[in-house]
């Protein structure tokens, strides 16, 4: 029972320290990360999407279909295709620490880099 306890946590930690350094990597403040909702909204900033969105994911299915969406974005804000947002979906205990301590670079929101002409 404890063994299965330490996993978990170990995998808590792993979870909140690739937020946090995600958070970081977007330009946004890490600590915010932790703070409930407070750091849905940044995510909501980091994938270029409205603070009301917050609301929708209160609706069933709905916010299924909106965390996809978000997934996606993220993976594209960070310069990642449509397989790593699957990755993210199904394995996000792995493709989280990817995207967080990887060689990925915040490009901006939705990945459309503010140097860009489309």
């Amino acid at each position: 029972m404890t063994f299965f306890i330490l996993i978990l946590l170990a995998f808590i930690i792993l979870l909140i320290a690739s937020m946090w350094t995600i958070f970081t990597k977007a330009g946004k403040p890490g600590w915010a990360s932790i703070i409930p909702i407070y750091n849905f909204i940044i995510l909501l900033e980091i994938v270029g999407k409205p603070w009301w969105w917050l609301l929708l994911m209160i609706i069933p299915i709905v916010n299924i279909v909106l965390l996809i969406i978000m997934y996606n974005q993220l993976s594209l804000s960070f310069g990642k295709d449509a397989g790593f947002t699957v990755g993210l979906i199904l394995l996000s205990f792995i493709f989280f620490p990817i995207l967080a301590f990887g060689d990925a670079l915040y490009i901006g929101p939705g990945g459309k880099n503010a140097n860009s002409n489309f």
